[in-house]
This record gives C-alpha cells, structure tokens and sequence, in this order.
C-alpha cells in the first residue's frame, strides 16, 4: 500500500482507499462548532433580555429592530454561501473565512453589550441594537456556513464524515450549554435594571477566548479540495434547483415553525426565570441544566431508534411530544418545585430535535444531489438561513408582543399577576401551537421508506465514481 501526508491509503486495485482523519482535525472541527456556538448562542438568546430589561429600551424599538434585521438575512446568507461555493485558494474554501474572520467575530460579540450611546438615548439605542444585529450575524453567517458545509470537504466516505460530525455535535452540545448558563447566572435574579459588571467582563473573556479557539481551528482544519473539482451552479441556477427541491420546501415549512417555537423559549426562559419563578443565585441555571441534563441522556436514545424506526418518524415523535408537554409546562410552570416535571420532560423532546434536524437536512441535500449531481451544503446553508433568520426575528418581535399585551413594563422590577400571565402564555402555549402544527407538517416529509432508502443506494454509487475521480486527481497531483 501506498501512504500519504492526507490521509488517504490504496488498496491493491489501485482504485478505492481506506480514508482516516486525523484527530486534531476532529477536534478542530469541533472547536469552530464550540466557538461559534458559544458567541451566536449568548448574543441572539440574550440580547432581547439585555436591551429591553437591562438597557431600558422599549419593547416596541427592540421588536422593529429584529424586523429590521430580517431583510438583512434575506440577502447575506444565500450571497455569502454562494461566494463560499466559489471560492478556490491555496487554503480550500473554507479556511480562509475562518481565519480571518476569527478577529473580527470575537470584536464584534463584545461590542454588542457596549452601546456606544447614552441609555436615556432611546433611538440612539434603537440603532445600536440594529446595527450591531447586522455586524455580528455578517460574521456569523460566514463562519456558520462552514461549520455546515465542512464535514463534506474534510472527508470523502460517510464514516470518516461521521466521526467529523460526532466531534462537531459533542462539543457544540457543550457550548450550547455553556451560552445559556452563563447569561442566565449573571443576568437574572439580582431584581435590578442594572447590568452586573461582571457580565460585561464575561463577555470580554468569552469573545476574545472564542475567537482565538475559532483561528488556532483553522490551521488544523483539512479540506480534500473535493468539491472544487465540479463546476459550480449559477446563482440563479443555485437558487431556482434549490426552490424545484420539494422535500427541501416542505422540511423548511416544519422547520420555520419549530423554530418560532424554539426562540419564544430560548429568549423567554431569562423573563421566565427572573419574573415568574423570581429566584436568584445557583437556583436560575436549575431550569436550564434539567433540560439539558435529560437531552444529554437521552441523545443516544433517539440515536438508536431513529435507526430502528427512521427519522422521520423519530423526529415527528419528538415535535408532538415537546408540544404536548409544552402545554402542561403553562400548568405546571409556575414554582420551580412544579416546573422540575416538565422541565425534564422538555429536554426529552428537544433531544430528539437536536439530534435529528442535522440528520433530516443532511438527507435534504443528498436528495438534492440524486437530482443535480453535485454536493451543495453551502449553498443550501445558506437558503436554509433565509427562512431560519427570520424566525428568529419574528419569533423575538412576538414575544415581546405578547408580554407587553398582557401588561409587562420592563422597568418595573417586580410585575403583577397579568404579566406573569402573559410570560407563560408566550413561552408554553405558543411555542405548544408552532410545535405541534411542525409536527403535522412532517407527515408529508417524503424522503422517508424503502424508495427513499433505493434513492441512497443509488447515491452511494454516484459517491463511489466521484471518489474514483478524486483519487486519479490526487494521483494526478503526485499526492498518492
């Protein structure tokens, strides 16, 4: 056998190959994913909370700035993974935008908790949350488009993809954990519209820290320049195979609904913690660590029946379940001693959507693939963020809608019986309607049973003859 510096080794027909990956390349992979999250999970779960309660700004200008934001999100995220599916470098494609854009990532987190006007300036603060929502999600469009695309470009077989995705889910679970304690410890249950300093000196360490896992990752990150060797669509062809792709469409339509659901509850849980359940120190991160702790446990649960039964039906399971015990949560939710039940059970169900969503879109772009020929994470990253952007920003703009109906006043520090009222309302009963109607969509996903199963076996031989074409380039190259 022949060896070689990437990782690739022939076998004696001198036509496929056993492929590994090194470790630290996993584990780099993992530690973008982690970077990333941590910044994007504080900056979108907690920057509603901070501004409206913290800040003082209105509930009305924080809304319209999330709209705002939206146009925004309908142009950068498919322009940027088109540029990024274009892109060829001595580096690959990707790498470039992690390292360079590393510095500029971590900067730009930190100035989004130090406005650069007076708070008694409503519209000045008005324009800053604006502003510093369409710098920061720039950055993270660039980079979260590469996280999604990479474990395609790193590896060619799918196990050696799977051992990259593995690394990415375990640590990016981590950091998912890590960007809602820490805002909610220092944050929450200090009964005051004042911002604790050190949370400010958090955000500084945490964006400079992330920002430096973020660039060291990228000089060990590899990429098998596998994808550059096809001719890229058109951006309007990039567009118009992406919209002909029906499985994609109705995925989206189930998927724009759990994450209005998903939002109302990531943004909510810091109103929900500091005005219903009204509890301070250790006690504010229990509501988060019961779900996490039961999403955590039962992460390989889902993993092994969603081999058993499939993902489509493993992953409406959990859309139906989380909406059902979302109602009960407006129930129960109302003293941490009765809440702990549903708490739990939530993270049951967002453990079977966490899982199962990357699994669902992965099968989306394979589909997308057995129609084009080609492999296009980035570009359906970016489409995927169209319709994600805005749920995010609708999602906020509702919940702040809601609250401020039933009477919340963001200055007041304690808030009556009516407004504890409309907290629950928009963090149980709501998201419980978007969940469950997610759910319904589901039952028209397509890709699912033995024709689809035929349509994967049909992929994998279009994979094989692309890995054939790969390794004579290599030895083209002189590389094996």
């Amino acid at each position: 056998m022949e060896g070689n510096k990437r990782g690739y080794e022939l076998n004696s027909n001198n036509e496929t190959f056993e492929e590994y990956i090194p470790r630290k390349s996993k584990l780099a992979f993992g530690a973008l994913n982690a970077g990333n999250g941590v910044l994007s999970g504080i900056a979108f779960s907690t920057i509603t909370f901070y501004y409206n309660v913290k800040l003082g700004l209105a509930a009305g200008f924080v809304a319209l700035a999330w709209l705002l934001f939206a146009i925004w999100n309908t142009i950068n995220d498919p322009l940027f993974g088109y540029l990024q599916d274009r892109t060829k470098s001595k580096y690959g494609r990707r790498i470039p935008y992690v390292r360079f854009g590393a510095p500029i990532i971590g900067i730009l987190f930190i100035i989004c908790w130090f406005p650069f006007v007076d708070r008694t300036d409503e519209f000045g603060l008005f324009l800053n949350l604006l502003i510093v929502l369409l710098l920061f999600d720039t950055l993270f469009t660039i980079i979260g488009l590469i996280g999604f695309s990479l474990p395609a470009e790193m590896a060619i077989t799918q196990k050696a993809r799977t051992e990259v995705v593995t690394y990415g889910v375990v640590l990016g679970g981590l950091a998912l954990i890590f960007s809602f304690i820490i805002p909610v410890f220092l944050l929450t249950g200090d009964k005051s519209t004042k911002v604790n300093p050190m949370f400010l000196i958090a955000m500084i360490f945490i964006g400079i820290i992330c920002a430096f896992i973020i660039f060291i990752s990228s000089f060990f990150l590899k990429e098998n320049l596998y994808t550059q060797l096809e001719e890229p669509l058109g951006f309007k062809d990039t567009i118009k195979e992406t919209i002909k792709n029906k499985p994609f469409l109705r995925y989206e339509i189930s998927n724009f609904s759990f994450l209005l659901a998903q939002t109302i509850f990531t943004t909510g849980i810091f109103y929900y913690i500091d005005y219903v359940l009204n509890i301070s120190g250790y006690l504010t991160m229990v509501p988060l660590l019961l779900v996490f702790l039961m999403a955590f446990i039962f992460t390989p649960i889902f993993a092994k029946l969603s081999g058993k039964y499939g993902l489509k039906k493993v992953y409406i399971f959990g859309l139906a379940f989380t909406g059902i015990i979302s109602i009960s949560f407006f129930f129960l939710g109302w003293s941490l001693l009765t809440a702990i039940i549903p708490l739990l059970l939530l993270g049951i169900g967002f453990s079977a959507l966490l899982l199962l969503r990357p699994a669902i879109m992965a099968d989306v772009i394979d589909f997308d693939e057995t129609r084009t020929g080609k492999r296009r994470e980035t570009s359906y990253g970016g489409m995927n963020a169209v319709i994600e952007k805005p749920a995010v920003s609708i999602a906020n703009w509702m919940f702040l809608f809601v609250i401020v109906y039933f009477g919340f006043q963001a200055k007041a520090q304690t808030q009556g019986f009516q407004a504890k009222m409309g907290i629950m309302v928009a963090l149980t009963l709501i998201p419980a309607i978007f969940v469950l109607f997610s759910a319904f969509i589901m039952k028209f996903f397509p890709l699912d049973g033995p024709e689809w199963n035929k349509q994967k076996s049909e992929l994998k031989r279009i994979h094989y003859e692309k890995e054939k074409e790969y390794i004579k380039h290599l030895k083209e190259q002189g590389k094996i």
